[in-house]
């Protein structure tokens, strides 16, 4: 196991003197277990337990664990184990092996292993004896928190039960007391699986709950510095270990996905050209410094919301930003991690939907990873939270995905990205919404000219129909088509907005200062209450990456030596070189841009209002044309 920052270096060796004790851990450990004072026997015709009144919750009896054989009895009518049951017993006697060599290496970090060999020799007295102690205690932490990261990483599965997994009785006086604890809550929740694959799914949410316990009681154990800044990886497992700043999650899998080109994309100018450019941006992210240029300089594009009716490109845009940055991270070497969370994570089981959309949110997030994240439909999956109708799990993504996007503890830097895509954005909560940094329209083809691209793109090549009086994806060069596109904002597109310009420029003028602006930005307000201050982030925040709307070379991105795996400094100053400043005619477009789509929104909501009300008013009279006919046949009883 070696730091992939050249730090201190763990051998096969070191994990293979541990081999003879992890063996006998899976084999037969006995642990202590503390007495919840009820008996395990049912009285005598009833279903109750007997509980003493005497309490006896700090007592503690010892009980057997055989996880070898627990395991064997999931296929209890087979004596060899399968494939499944022989990873888990495998891994997890290794990940003791590996967590008693990381237990050592923090002893070599901290005064442990000094003071271990002085007490060897004579027990240690007064402060020596409390901080031999302490540490002694922190060293089981650093062992227990490596084996329920072995296991989350290397035992793969596909699902995990609901929350219904208990954590661990943890014990902290030694690395194996520790170790045997854990190997005790394992033990628990895999007996009476029915199967493998349940087998499977509760020995990983055991180690999942097992991590969050862990990173609970962070606090209270001292040293643990020198652990939080350790960069561990065991190439033989695939098994990295990144101190605590993220919770390790699921073991990464190449990514199987029909990717997209760019050019097999027709019409969505805007935002197949800010996709592009989003695709390069996070790959100028430095993972020495975690950082990305485009943060400190501005422009970065965190969070975007692109909403179209149904059939207009919004898969097929994911697919194309997704396969971009895939590609990038091939040929710099990056590990890329997408992921999308959608309808099917939402849980019936109160709190298990925030958690999966939490666990979604920190896999995106992961510092030491290019990550995109996407919630497709998310009107159906995070609730207005003024819906009664919705779900409790549909409210809790909302909750969770707003903490998330803008919260107080949300640190934006520059590896990953989220996307939301709507049907329906009207339907999304106003507050969540206005937590995406931009608006992308995916309208799909527009023009004469993009429905006979699109046909012939679609059509392929196996006919012999002439093409007639037209060039072939003439309109769809990208710099053209996205200079219309900007070009068509320069006037508002909503009805609602152009008053407020045409009763603004009546009044005022043309725009030409700052103040105009102001003034500008609060007539909308005025008119729309929902343009709030965040509002005005988000322009800004787009007027920002208009300046950075720059051609980073494609040189750049050929060979990962070019730009992706220069130092931050060097990448910094490039990118500085060819940023432009920003005029009054784009801040003006992306005033309009936004603006448009909040007018949009609440259009659409209200016309579904005015529709509801029509239809409820239909029935209404309808409901009393019945009952008329009713009475007059004598059939209606009041």
């Amino acid at each position: 196991m070696s730091q992939t920052t050249g730090l201190t270096t763990i051998s096969e060796e070191d994990i293979a003197r541990h081999r003879s004790v992890a063996q006998a851990m899976v084999t037969r450990v006995v642990v202590l277990t503390p007495q919840d004072g009820g008996s395990k026997t049912a009285l005598a015709g009833t279903h109750r337990r007997f509980v003493s009144t005497v309490s006896t919750s700090g007592l503690r009896s010892t009980r057997e664990i055989e996880l070898a054989r627990t395991i064997q009895a999931v296929r209890g009518e087979d004596p060899m184990l399968s494939i499944p049951q022989h990873t888990l017993l495998f891994r997890t006697r290794r990940g003791i092996a590996v967590a008693l060599a990381v237990a050592e290496l923090f002893a070599r970090q901290t005064d442990l292993e000094s003071l271990q060999s002085r007490n060897a020799g004579a027990p240690l007295q007064g402060p020596d004896a409390e901080r031999f102690k302490r540490l002694l205690s922190a060293s089981a932490y650093v062992a227990v928190f490596t084996l329920a990261a072995y296991i989350l990483q290397t035992v793969d599965g596909e699902t995990e039960p609901v929350n219904d997994t208990e954590e661990p009785d943890f014990q902290f006086d030694t690395p194996q007391d520790a170790l045997k604890s854990l190997l005790a809550g394992l033990d628990e929740a895999i007996a009476g699986a029915p199967d493998e694959v349940s087998m499977t799914a509760r020995a990983r949410a055991l180690a999942r709950v097992a991590i969050e316990g862990l990173l609970s009681r962070r606090a209270r154990f001292e040293a643990m510095s020198a652990f939080a800044q350790s960069h561990l990886r065991l190439e033989a497992d695939n098994f990295t270990l990144d101190g605590f700043d993220v919770a390790p999650g699921q073991r990464r899998k190449p990514l199987v996905m029909s990717f997209k080109k760019p050019n097999e994309i027709i019409g969505n100018h805007l935002a197949k050209h800010q996709a592009m450019r989003l695709s390069r941006m996070v790959m100028a992210y430095d993972f020495d410094r975690q950082l990305n240029p485009f943060v400190e300089l501005g422009g970065f594009l965190f969070t975007f919301i692109g909403d179209g009716a149904p059939g207009t490109g919004k898969t097929i845009l994911i697919q194309m930003l997704a396969g971009m940055i895939n590609d990038y991270c091939e040929v710099a070497g990056y590990p890329f991690h997408y992921e999308n969370f959608g309808v099917d994570q939402i849980s019936s089981y109160q709190g298990k939907s925030g958690q999966n959309c939490k666990a979604f949110v920190d896999n995106v997030l992961n510092p030491r990873a290019i990550g995109f994240g996407t919630i497709d439909d998310i009107d159906q999956v995070a609730a207005k939270r003024s819906d009664d109708r919705a779900s409790a799990g549909q409210q809790e993504v909302t909750a969770v995905l707003m903490e998330s996007f803008a919260g107080a503890s949300t640190v934006v830097r520059g590896n990953c990205s989220f996307g939301m895509f709507s049907n329906y954005p009207e339907n999304v909560d106003d507050a969540l919404r206005q937590r995406a940094g931009a608006r992308w329209l995916v309208d799909g083809p527009q023009s004469l000219d993009d429905y006979i691209d699109i046909f012939a793109l679609l059509a392929g090549k196996n006919h012999s129909i002439p093409l007639g009086s037209h060039e072939l994806y003439a309109s769809q060069e990208i710099k053209q088509a996205v200079a219309r596109s900007y070009d068509g904002h320069d006037r508002p597109q909503e009805e609602g907005l152009l008053s407020v310009w045409e009763r603004f420029e009546k009044q005022h003028g043309k725009v030409k200062t700052i103040a105009d602006i102001g003034a500008y930005l609060h007539q909308i307000k005025l008119a729309e209450p929902r343009f709030t201050g965040r509002a005005i982030k988000n322009i800004t925040d787009a007027i920002k990456m208009r300046a950075m709307d720059i051609d980073l070379p494609d040189e750049w991105f050929e060979t990962a030596g070019a730009f992706m795996h220069k130092a931050y400094d060097e990448k910094l100053a490039m990118i500085s070189e060819l940023r432009k400043p920003f005029t009054i005619e784009m801040v003006l477009q992306e005033i309009n841009r936004y603006a448009d789509s909040e007018f949009r929104y609440t259009d659409r909501s209200d016309a579904t209002a005015v529709e509801e009300i029509i239809r409820r008013e239909r029935q209404r009279e309808r409901a009393i044309r019945d009952i008329e006919t009713m009475k007059r046949d004598g059939r209606w009883q009041s």
